[in-house]
This record gives structure tokens, C-alpha cells and sequence, in this order.
């Protein structure tokens, strides 16, 4: 009784204080409306979209970073525009412009720089997470792309004019630049292993991929898929595929084809090939599911409307469905029972049961594209 009592008083001494378990995070997410400039906060359990805010600008080619709390969403428009995004409140706590055309960005390993690629100036800028306060603005003279976060505190990207890799170093006073000639021509988008190793940098204007070893003091590229396309006609590249939302499927990278019907499969030890899969169409997501098992595609327009799903140890498609016109993007939830598909042309996000593929249920959203589970908050390289 005496311990009881002390307990009390100690509870009574506190401030008031909304209870810890009304703000947990873990069970929502943000999906982007990037027709009409507003996102969809949503709660997976619920199958529910909670609010929807707006007043974001161009989210024609928007993704998001979360911080290591999960609270805020840090969301990264077409126009250059970075906004921080309270999930809890649903309320814009920051905005600003800050370029002219923007390609996505990135948060620090320790939540506390967000940085953004940019089209027009071109470049790199780095904001206080805190406040949106720049701290570093890196010119490049080109168009940058496949911004990821590395440890030790690092961002890297490529230059899509330049055909080189840069390493940031912001773990000190001044940003340490490490500049790496002889990527490739026109690097369009890159991808960074969970265990920030490796770093892969699709090419437009090559026929393979290049990699980096971020573990060398040195790294050097590595070409991988040296002439996969060889002897066969280049078709026409509707839409360029996402190396961002990159598989990792038992030991195999899973990589979509550059104008081709057709996934790439790459030992992640010896960056060898080891298979290929012909495809619906020319893949823009090639999605493992999170333990590897499956993995999830889908398409370029024309063909867009189409899911294939692939045996990682057959390499072969093992389903097929339509969930509508216009399928942008997919999201697995943390252990991959769930995943949902935005559906643009239906105005729907649809969420589908991943072992038996049946479709649990519908929410509406206007010309929903990328969707974002709080989960990426832990991983590098979301």
C-alpha cells in the first residue's frame, strides 16, 4: 500500500501530458495526390484515409522522407518546394521554396539534415530538419539525381549532365565533397543497399549500370550488366524506371530494364548476372516484398494498368492482375502481410492481401501516386 501511494503522488506531480500510446506513429502513413497538390494521411490498420491536406504545390513527381520519430514527413515537390509535414496534427508546420525543379531528397542517419536534388539550379541544398534552415547549398553545374543517405552522416548522388558520383560528408563544420568521375552518360536514377555498402546508378546513355563499394576509402565504378541490351532494338522509353524502389530478393538485386520488357537479376555479392524475365511490359517498380519471397512489378504507359508478380527462385511470373488504369506505385506494410497500389486513372489506392492476392479493400484518393509507410523512417536509402 505505502509503495501504491508513493506511486500515486509521483503520478499526481507530473504535468499533464497527452498519454504516449495516443501518438504512436507506427501504423500510418502518406500517400500523395499529385494532381491537386495534397496528400492523404492514412492509417493501415484501419484500411482508413484519415485527413487529407493540402497546399503543398507541384507533386506531379513527389516522394517523402520521414524523421526518426516518425512525426514529421519531410515532402519534396516537382515545383522545389520542401515541405514538413506534422503527421499527428495534420498541419504544415514548415514550407519553403527552395529551387526552381526538384527530383526527391533525403534525411541524415541521425534525423538531422534533410537534402534536396535539384533540377533547376541544379545542385544539392541541405536544410536543418528543425527548422528548414539551409545549411549547405553544393552547386554541381548539372541536374542531379539519386540522392540517398550513407552513414557516417553522408548523402550521395550522381550528375546527370557530368556522368559522376558525389559523396558529402557533413559530419563536420564544413561539407567534405569526394568527387568520382567515369559513372557512365546520364545517370537517371540510383539506389544504396540497407546496409549503406553498395550504391548502383542506372544510365540512360550506357548499356549497363555502374556500382560503387562505399566501404573502400577509394570507391571506383564497377560495371554491371555490361551490354544487357546488346542486339536488340531500343524501344521507346515511356516513362524511366525506379531504381529507388529497388528489390533486394533473397541474394539477387532485381533491376528493370531500360527499354525493355523485361527485370534484371544481379548476384548482390559479385554483381554478376543470374537471370532475366520477360515481362508484361517495360518495368518501373520492381518491388520485393519484405522477405524477399515475391517480387512486385509494374508497368509503363501504355501498359500500366498491369501487376506481375515474380518467384525469386523460379524467376518466373507466377500472377498477373489488373487493378486498374494508371498503377504508379506499390508500398508493402513493415512484414509484407498487406500491399497497397495507387491506381491513378480510378482515383483509387487499393490494398491487396499478398498471399493470396485477393483485394481487401478500396480507399478513394484524387490521382493518388507514391505511397509512404512510416517503416521507411529506419531504412536506409527511403
Amino acid at each position: 500500500m505505502k509503495r501504491m501511494m508513493q506511486w500515486l503522488a509521483l503520478a499526481c506531480a507530473l504535468p499533464l501530458a497527452t498519454p504516449l500510446w495516443a501518438q504512436a506513429t507506427g501504423d500510418l502513413g502518406v500517400v500523395i495526390e499529385r494532381a491537386t497538390g495534397s496528400v492523404l494521411i492514412v492509417d493501415q490498420s484501419e484500411h482508413a484515409a484519415l485527413r487529407r491536406v493540402e497546399g503543398l504545390g507541384d507533386l506531379s513527381h513527389a516522394s517523402l522522407v520521414y524523421s526518426p520519430d516518425q512525426q514529421f514527413a519531410y515532402i519534396f515537390g516537382r515545383d522545389g518546394g520542401l515541405t514538413k509535414l506534422d503527421i499527428l496534427s495534420g498541419e504544415i508546420t514548415t514550407r519553403i521554396m527552395q529551387a526552381g525543379n526538384s527530383i526527391g531528397g533525403a534525411i541524415s542517419d541521425d534525423g538531422r539534415l534533410v537534402a534536396v536534388s535539384n533540377y533547376e539550379p541544379g545542385g544539392v541544398r541541405i536544410f536543418d530538419a528543425d527548422t528548414l534552415e539551409m545549411v549547405a547549398d553544393i552547386p554541381t553545374g548539372s541536374k542531379t539525381i539519386g540522392l540517398v543517405d550513407a552513414p557516417g552522416r553522408r548523402f550521395v548522388f550522381s550528375l546527370w549532365d557530368a556522368g559522376e558520383t558525389w559523396i558529402v560528408d557533413m559530419s563536420g563544420d564544413v561539407p567534405q565533397i569526394t568527387r568520382i568521375p567515369g559513372m557512365g552518360d546520364n545517370p537517371y536514377d540510383a539506389l544504396i543497399t540497407g546496409d549503406g555498402r553498395t550504391y548502383i546508378a542506372g544510365l540512360f546513355g550506357d548499356d549497363h549500370l555502374s556500382a560503387l563499394d562505399l566501404w573502400q576509402a577509394d570507391p571506383e565504378p564497377q560495371k554491371v550488366l555490361a551490354g544487357y541490351a546488346a542486339g536488340r532494338a531500343d524501344l521507346p522509353v515511356y516513362k524511366m524506371p525506379h531504381l529507388e524502389g529497388w528489390a533486394l530478393a533473397g541474394t539477387d538485386f532485381v533491376l528493370p530494364a531500360v527499354g525493355q520488357h523485361e527485370v534484371l537479376w544481379v548476384d548482390a555479392r559479385t554483381l554478376m548476372e543470374t537471370g532475366r524475365t520477360p515481362t508484361h511490359g517495360q518495368p518501373v517498380f520492381a518491388m520485393a516484398r519484405p522477405d524477399g519471397r515475391h517480387v512486385w512489378v509494374n508497368f509503363a504507359h501504355p501498359l500500366n494498368d498491369t501487376i506481375q508478380v515474380l518467384d525469386t527462385l523460379t524467376k518466373e511470373v507466377i500472377h498477373e492482375f489488373k487493378p486498374g488504369p494508371g498503377v504508379l506505385h506499390m508500398e508493402f506494410t513493415s512484414r509484407g502481410h498487406e500491399v497497397w497500389v495507387s491506381v491513378r486513372d480510378a482515383g483509387r489506392v487499393m490494398i491487396y492481401d499478398t498471399q493470396s492476392f485477393e483485394k481487401i479493400r478500396e480507399i478513394d484518393a484524387e490521382s493518388p501516386s507514391g505511397i509512404f509507410f512510416t517503416a521507411r523512417a529506419h531504412k536506409m536509402g527511403l
